[in-house]
């Protein structure tokens, strides 16, 4: 046995099912092992896509991600998913080849500092120095990778090392006992909370990394408290519950900012300040905060909690309900910026304008996708409106990174996801540019057999920047660009292709390329006009804040 071997012993050990790489001349031993191995690799167009789909894996199933790249120009190509899923709170360790130790003291070709270099995107990172070594780093790199906060890890491996006799076994994975908050900070969350006139929730992707979401839902309904959720925190508590206020997180201004203008108690659980920083919510600091969650408040002059309940999620919420003598029926304020959110949105319902405005478009996907069907949205333009619109029923049903917020997470994200759920339908939401950046995948979908949807959001352009540009200088520079024929281009790669060209076409397109055995494209014309509109409508939003 050599260290690359005992490697992929070990990573069997930790349970690994997948690794998502490219191979290169310096990973060929780990390569050789994994032929002998219970683990599939992968093979990817691109290692930026390899990591995205650790990182989306990773988010889904609460174990780490594995991706794998060789040294110098693959290891870059790999960072900008493992910072991804660093900064997204997605468990994910990173493989890296490297040159042999005997030439790291001198210029060599394609030598990096591939440590020095992951340091500042990862929560830790090593080289195998020592084959004897091997098992305490991979047992360490997923303990801490999966670890609340999870995140990415990174492991470098010489190929002088790799090839070096080994011996040696996997260590024993440890169980993770749950932690439990104090008896002192439960009685001040719930005095807190009882007292409150308006209190408010705001619920964070820790809520479902925790698995709370039956708990707080819970929580809200026997205490009738509004709850409002980030991106990431899509579907922590079902959209259609009376008490939900569904999404926060826009730069601007929105109709559920109305409810923390008027809050007297700011309840966050699993709230993760990346996600939408406070300084967006309560700019003075003057709204009081409890901190639900496993891990202590971040330090901000925003966030200053008057308690901090630290401890297994579920189980603070549940104990809290315990403790709390609040009555009452739900605020009637609360109930009616419910009513305006939801009457905002299907008042889009029918309209048959073309190109299609991105509030139908969404509330359509809605329509045809059941509750459990999962939806990865990249970013630009197109995210902004997803996150505003498109509703969860279950937690980890929308997928969106707003932590490092990277373009070209969609459709590798949604081959992880097929991955993980075989027998759910998969959406990869995208703009035209964020489609280009990884387009390239979709022949890695073909090839190991995971069919899903991606739904094209075309406006020829970087229409985010767009929309900044007009919002701050009332005009736009450098957004626009071409694009091939996206039909033509899923053909070309045996994929089945769509354009959709009148609104009433979309359902109908989107039901049929959901049964389709292969990966499917629609190209759908978006109208982007929207932005500036609803801009104008941020900009006008008056709050009633008594009552």
């Amino acid at each position: 046995m050599n260290t690359a071997e005992l490697l992929v012993r070990c990573l069997e050990n930790e349970g690994v099912q997948y690794i998502f790489g490219v191979p290169g001349e310096e990973n060929l031993e780990v390569l050789q092992a994994l032929r002998r191995s219970s683990i599939r690799f992968i093979t990817t167009r691109h290692e930026q896509g390899a990591a995205f789909m650790a990182d989306v894996y990773g988010r889904l199933t609460g174990r780490a991600g594995v991706c794998l790249s060789t040294l110098g120009p693959g290891a870059t190509n790999l960072m900008t998913g493992v910072a991804d899923a660093n900064l997204d709170g997605a468990p994910l360790v990173a493989i890296t080849g490297q040159v042999g130790t005997d030439r790291m003291h001198i210029e060599s070709h394609q030598y990096l500092d591939l440590v020095a270099m992951f340091a500042p995107v990862t929560k830790w990172n090593a080289q195998i120095v020592r084959p004897s070594i091997t098992p305490e780093i991979v047992r360490k790199a997923f303990k801490l990778a999966q670890t609340e906060k999870p995140g990415a890890v990174h492991i470098d491996l010489p190929e002088n090392i790799a090839a070096m006799e080994a011996s040696g076994t996997p260590l024993r994975r440890d169980r993770l006992d749950k932690t439990y908050a104090s008896y002192q900070s439960l009685n001040e969350a719930a005095s807190l909370i009882s007292r409150a006139r308006n209190p408010l929730i705001l619920a964070g992707n820790g809520a479902i990394r925790a698995q709370a979401s039956s708990a707080l839902t819970e929580f809200a309904t026997r205490l009738n408290i509004p709850v409002v959720n980030t991106f990431m925190g899509k579907g922590v508590i079902p959209y259609t519950h009376p008490l939900s206020l569904w999404a926060v997180g826009l730069q601007q201004r929105d109709l559920v900012s109305c409810g923390f203008d008027r809050t007297d108690l700011l309840i966050a659980v699993g709230y993760d300040l990346i996600e939408y920083s406070p300084k967006k919510w309560n700019p003075d600091g003057t709204i009081p905060i409890v901190h639900i969650a496993a891990l202590p408040a971040e330090i901000d002059s925003s966030y200053i909690p008057q308690v901090e309940v630290v401890g297994d999620i579920s189980d603070s919420l549940m104990e809290i309900l315990r403790r709390c003598d609040r009555t009452g029926k739900p605020d009637p304020y609360g109930l009616s910026l419910r009513q305006n959110i939801v009457r905002e949105y299907t008042c889009y319902a029918h309209d048959q304008s073309y190109p299609i405005k991105p509030q139908k478009l969404i509330y359509d996907l809605r329509q045809v996708l059941e509750p459990e069907d999962i939806v990865i949205s990249d970013v630009g333009a197109h995210k902004m409106w997803m996150a505003r619109l498109y509703h969860c029923d279950k937690p980890n049903t929308c997928l969106i990174s707003n932590g490092f917020a990277a373009m070209g997470i969609a459709i590798p994200g949604a081959l992880a996801a097929k991955l993980v759920h075989p027998d759910r339908r998969i959406v990869a939401v995208t703009g035209d540019g964020g489609f280009m950046m990884n387009c390239q995948e979709l022949e890695t979908a073909l090839r190991v057999g995971t069919p899903f949807v991606t739904l094209i959001f075309n406006d020829g352009g970087y229409g985010l920047i767009e929309w900044k540009q007009h919002n701050q200088y009332n005009e736009a520079a450098f957004v626009k660009f071409g694009n091939p024929d996206f039909v033509k281009l899923a053909e070309s790669m045996g994929l089945k292709g769509y354009r959709v060209e009148k609104a009433a076409e979309l359902i109908p397109i989107l039901k049929q390329a959901l049964e389709q055995p292969v990966p499917t494209l629609i190209d759908c014309p978006v109208d982007y006009s929207e932005n500036l509109y609803w801009t104008q409508r941020s900009q006008a939003l008056v709050c009633e804040t008594e009552g």
